[in-house]
């Protein structure tokens, strides 16, 4: 909600402190509905031009990331510490073939099962149970598990990342575009120097209008929408991160409560429960 409020607030007072100089609207409504056809439909036509279709998808699946914001919160690093807890210290104590169950089927593990968000997550569900299996195939160098998965988890972040390079593509393309169509109206005024001044007046207006949304829609909409779209995909990625450093630490044969705890202190400090808190939730996870 945030970034709708900021929208609106940009509109108010980019058109507000234009209407209370003196500014007219007459103008800027006549030539609204066509430069936004040439301008958006130039735009749309570069965005797809530039892109794949599964890039096009994933772009527009994007922006309910940009209105909602970041998946994880406080409460999901607690419920994913808790699982990688218990994941942990049921393998330090009854040895990595334990985990087979949990690992092979997560769907029907019970463990799995308490934190159905997590479940839900296939994602976080597929790393988890990937590597845990590697290290029952005797994968378990603590440097090359944390190699891999920096270099799995870092393929991952440049491609969430795409959707905010193909917005601040646009964004880099509007104000240009908005010239394209400001040109063309210069050039329609052009055909008609006959006709008064007050009408040549007005066809300027709308040429210039063209300029005017180009510049408006790069930078008051497009590029924020990259720019918060990139903090959501990295404060998001955060969550693996978790992942990558709790099973990490376990394969350096530290203790489950400090391989967690290495694992919250990679947690956004936004989001990140306290020493008591997590000492709790660890408390009431059963073997």
């Amino acid at each position: 909600m945030l970034v709708i409020g900021g929208f609106v607030f940009l509109l108010f007072n980019v058109f507000g402190s234009y209407l209370a100089h003196g500014g007219k609207f007459g103008p800027l409504a006549g030539s609204l509905p066509f430069e936004l056809w040439s301008i958006g439909g130039a735009a749309l036509g570069t965005f797809l031009m530039s892109n794949s279709m599964h890039d096009v998808k994933h772009t527009l699946g994007s922006f309910g990331k940009i209105i909602k914001g970041g998946s994880f919160h406080k409460p999901d690093y607690v419920e994913l510490l808790s699982l990688l807890y218990f994941l942990v210290r049921l393998a330090s104590t009854k040895g990595n073939m334990a985990l087979e169950p949990h690992i092979e089927k997560p769907s029907e593990s019970t463990a799995f099962q308490k934190f159905p968000k997590i479940l839900a997550n296939h994602h976080a569900t597929t790393i988890i149970c990937d590597y845990l299996r590697m290290v029952g195939m005797n994968a378990d160098d603590p440097n090359q598990i944390e190699d891999v998965m920096a270099r799995e988890l870092k393929k991952t972040l440049a491609e969430e990342m795409h959707p905010s390079h193909a917005l601040q593509g646009m964004a880099d393309a509007l104000p240009a575009l908005g010239i394209v169509a400001a040109v063309l109206g210069v050039i329609k005024t052009m055909g008609s120097i006959s006709e008064p001044p007050a009408v040549l007046g007005g066809m300027i207006g709308g040429a210039l209008t063209g300029t005017f949304l180009g510049v408006l829609l790069a930078y008051g909409l497009m590029a924020p929408f990259a720019s918060r779209l990139k903090g959501v995909v990295e404060e998001d990625a955060k969550y693996f991160e978790v992942i990558r450093a709790v099973l990490v630490a376990h394969l350096h044969g530290n203790a489950p409560q400090v391989s967690v705890e290495t694992g919250r202190k990679m947690v956004p400090n936004e989001h990140m429960p306290t020493f008591q808190e997590m000492e709790e939730a660890v408390q009431a996870v059963q073997m």
